[in-house]
C-alpha cells in the first residue's frame, strides 16, 4: 500500500493542472485501509512525506477511512457504482471520513482527483 501512495506522490509531481488545483492545500491528510494508517502531507500541492503509522503525534486535518478490498475496487480502471468515488465509498458504508469536513470540502476536486492517480489505465483495444 505505501508503495502506491508514492506512486500517486510521483505522478502528481508529473500532472501540472493538480499542482494548481491544489497549491493552497497543505495538510497532512490520513488514509486508514483495514486498521493500518497512512499520512499524507501536502505542502502546496504536492505530497512532500508518505508516512506509514499508526501514530499518535502526528497531527492530520482530515481522514479517509476505508478497508483494502473497498480501495482495490476504487482503484479499477472502470470502477463499479459507490466504488467510484469517495462518498460513494460512504454511502454503501464501506468508508468512513472524519476530522475537517470543511477542509475536504475546500480542496475536494484536487483530493479525489490525487486519489484516483493510482486507477488503472484501461487496455486499448487493438
Amino acid at each position: 500500500m505505501i508503495d502506491t501512495f508514492r506512486t500517486i506522490q510521483s505522478q502528481l509531481d508529473a500532472t501540472p493542472h493538480l499542482q494548481r488545483l491544489g497549491r493552497l492545500f497543505s495538510e497532512t491528510v490520513l488514509i486508514e485501509v483495514g486498521g493500518a494508517e497512512y499520512y499524507l502531507t501536502f505542502e502546496k500541492g504536492r505530497i512532500v512525506s508518505v508516512t506509514e503509522g499508526p501514530s499518535r503525534k502526528t497531527p492530520w486535518r482530515f481522514a479517509l477511512r476505508t478497508d483494502a478490498e473497498a480501495l482495490a475496487q476504487f482503484w479499477q480502471a472502470r470502477p463499479a457504482p459507490g466504488f467510484h468515488d469517495i462518498f460513494g465509498l460512504v454511502k454503501i458504508g464501506r468508508g468512513r471520513i472524519d476530522g475537517d469536513i470543511l477542509s475536504l470540502v475546500k480542496t475536494l476536486r484536487f483530493f479525489k482527483e490525487v486519489l484516483t492517480l493510482a486507477r488503472a489505465k484501461e487496455e486499448q483495444a487493438a
